[in-house]
């Protein structure tokens, strides 16, 4: 077959591909610098118009690389037309080495070879940005936004991908943080300087300039709140007996701190001060005090004086008080109202799915014609069960399991809302109650306290009484929870647990929900003949002047049924040497009194009966040589001894003496007794956990 004759097009054709399958020669200098001149000069002109319009700024890079993009279109090397370069054919027959497509290939090259450099030598200089590139392109994450540059492409990649790398680390270390509570406490956080506030919450941060702070900014708004707030108070100091011989105060039965400290200890961490309130940490434990015998005289007390095992020549001095438990036939019908936090704040496992495992387990506890409501609040308040009877469990635990949390925490409309329910059922024969549920974040509505205690305190009046418990960390309100209980005739407990659930709700429910005695106040009035000093070991919260011991108006402390109630004083004797106070250089001395020699103090108890708007009073007096002759009862002392000491060391007290978290545990294991429920044995290895916390 005869071969077609080739045209001078065809030439060219063959030509052009021939040449492009060989290999290019090394640029000619020269050639480079004339073309990168030429572009430079285009730039220059392109930036020059663009000065003046501001929507333009951003491409300022976008001329520059145009005209080194791989073309055939020469009009984007200079000012001369296509056919100065083509012939008639309209290919181009300049040699390759000058041909537009392959000078702009070299160019761009050049200028990708630099940047990457550049971004090499960035990556050797932090090696950690290194680390999150390399993660960003291995997990070939994708960008958010178009580009328009190779510059734009490898800046978005890497902040882009960056983002999303920290992202996912940031929720890996936010689950960390809330299984092992990390934070001490709000306190702590607040001193803490921001830099260590960003590494605790991040570890790896981004160094690219201005997108490295919107990352920053971005991982300290998700970083978790430690908002748990406390009162801030002082500890009680010593006292001289010659100036002020009286000390009055309210019992006090809560014991939510103690569940508080135990669970930053399990945690590895030692809890703020002010959340150490040391008569809660005494009160936590079921003492072996004998009870009384009818509830005529509701109240059973008992004294015990022993000597310091912190401070030599100084003595304690016990006071214990058990409440009369009632039989099964004397418990009063129930009116209850769950009021439950189902705001936002309460959407994790140690908060609203322990709530309603808590409410169940106290439903086991009533009788069948004891009736439950259930308010729950968020963002508003409302009402999920009308007053049920007990024997419509199923009814009851189905209104429960639908809960979900979600929104902001309007608890004082939520409170208002359960009041109206427990008025609308009110029992004038039996218990009407409100069990409030909640971390304490209220932040929607009336969110002061001390309109909330008004409230409350007027609700009180009319028998309607509240209780609450605590749940959850991080962002628990105990300063709330506090004021709300301790005016609405209630306690005050923490569950951290299922268990702790367990110990209040259904072991201790009686003395939770039926009180046998109310605005019980202790007096002790000290003999200057026998003591020099004292102080009260905690209830700092719970101080009252010495003319409201007599004044029935004063609120005071409630006592369930079978509850009891411990406060140690320490007192220096006159003539020890252990005294921390001077003596007065004006004061007269004490003249003996005869046939009182002996007593160190006298002891005054005060309480209503329910319903009952007179006091009732009980005297004893504290004599210097009062100890048990009861071997149980001493080991009782001496294990509420060793809790007392604990306390004191936890809170840092300046009248801890010489006492150690070795001693503790010396005294608390010789005194540890049967302790059917192990809390004893649990207290003695938080002293352990104590000792290695942070």
């Amino acid at each position: 077959m005869n071969k077609k004759p080739m045209n001078d097009s065809d030439m060219n054709q063959h030509d052009l591909q021939a040449l492009l399958q060989q290999q290019p020669p090394a640029p000619d200098a020269d050639v480079k610098a004339r073309h990168m001149a030429a572009a430079m000069a285009a730039f220059n002109t392109q930036h020059a118009a663009e000065h003046n319009n501001t929507e333009k700024k951003s491409n300022r890079f976008q001329g520059l690389l145009q005209r080194l993009r791989l073309t055939r279109d020469t009009n984007h090397h200079g000012t001369h037309s296509m056919n100065n370069a083509t012939n008639n054919t309209g290919f181009d027959n300049r040699p390759f080495w000058q041909k537009p497509v392959i000078v702009s290939g070299i160019a761009a090259s050049s200028l990708a070879v630099v940047a990457g450099l550049t971004f090499m030598q960035q990556l050797m200089i932090d090696p950690s940005l290194s680390d999150v590139t390399a993660t960003v392109f291995s997990k070939n994450l994708p960008l958010n936004t178009p580009h328009t540059s190779e510059h734009d492409a490898v800046e978005e990649v890497v902040i882009t991908g960056a983002q999303q790398v920290l992202a996912e680390e940031q929720a890996k270390k936010m689950a960390r943080l809330e299984s092992a509570q990390l934070a001490r406490s709000k306190q702590a956080y607040a001193a803490a300087p921001a830099a260590k506030m960003m590494a605790d919450a991040q570890p790896m941060m981004l160094s690219v300039p201005a997108p490295a702070y919107a990352v920053q900014d971005s991982l300290a708004q998700s970083a978790p709140q430690f908002r748990d707030r406390f009162s801030d108070v002082d500890e009680n100091g010593v006292i001289a007996v010659s100036a002020n011989p009286v000390s009055t105060f309210s019992i006090d039965v809560d014991t939510a701190s103690y569940s508080f400290v135990r669970r930053m200890l399990n945690n590895g961490q030692l809890p703020p001060k002010d959340a150490v309130r040391s008569e809660e940490l005494i009160n936590y434990f079921d003492y072996a005090y004998t009870p009384p015998k009818d509830r005529t005289t509701p109240f059973a007390t008992y004294t015990n004086v022993m000597d310091s095992p912190w401070t030599k020549g100084n003595k304690l001095i016990h006071i214990g008080i058990q409440g009369y438990q009632l039989a099964a036939s004397e418990i009063p019908r129930s009116n209850l109202v769950f009021l439950l936090d189902v705001s936002g704040s309460m959407d994790e496992p140690g908060k609203l799915p322990l709530v309603k495992q808590s409410m169940s387990l106290l439903l086991d506890t009533l009788k069948p014609d004891d009736t439950i409501a259930i308010a729950v609040y968020a963002g508003a308040a409302g009402t999920v069960l009308e007053p049920t009877k007990v024997s419509e469990k199923q009814k009851i635990l189905a209104a429960l399991n639908n809960l979900q949390a979600g929104g902001s925490t309007a608890g004082a409309e939520g409170i208002a809302l359960a009041y109206q329910l427990a008025e609308a059922n009110f029992n004038k024969d039996g218990v009407n109650r409100i069990i409030l549920a909640t971390d304490g974040d209220f932040n929607v509505g009336q969110t002061d306290d001390d309109a909330l205690q008004d409230f409350v305190e007027r609700k009180r009046e009319k028998g309607i009484y509240l209780s609450v418990l605590g749940f959850g960390q991080g962002n628990y309100q105990d300063a709330l929870m506090q004021t709300l209980a301790q005016n609405g005739n209630g306690t005050a407990a923490y569950i951290d647990t299922l268990s702790e659930a367990q110990k209040v709700l259904v072991t201790e429910a009686t003395s939770l929900l039926f009180p046998i005695a109310q605005d019980v106040k202790i007096q002790v009035e000290f003999n200057p003949n026998t003591v020099k000093e004292y102080r009260l070991i905690g209830y700092e919260t719970r101080a009252l002047k010495q003319e409201d011991f007599n004044n029935d108006k004063v609120d005071a402390g409630e006592i369930g049924a079978g509850q009891r109630v411990t406060a140690i004083y320490e007192i220096t004797p006159v003539g020890a040497e252990s005294g921390l106070l001077e003596e007065s250089r004006y004061q007269k001395e004490s003249t003996p009194v005869t046939g009182k020699n002996s007593e160190y103090a006298f002891l005054r108890l005060r309480y209503k009966l329910p319903g009952d708007p007179k006091s009732q009073l009980i005297e004893k007096p504290i004599t210097a040589n009062h100890n048990s002759t009861s071997p149980g009862h001493q080991r009782e002392v001496n294990f509420a001894t060793a809790v007392a000491g604990f306390a004191q060391l936890l809170r840092g007290s300046p009248y801890a003496g010489d006492f150690t978290y070795d001693k503790v545990i010396e005294l608390a294991r010789a005194n540890k007794g049967m302790d059917d429920y192990g809390y004893r044995t649990e207290f003695i290895q938080l002293v352990r956990k104590a000792k290695i916390a942070q």
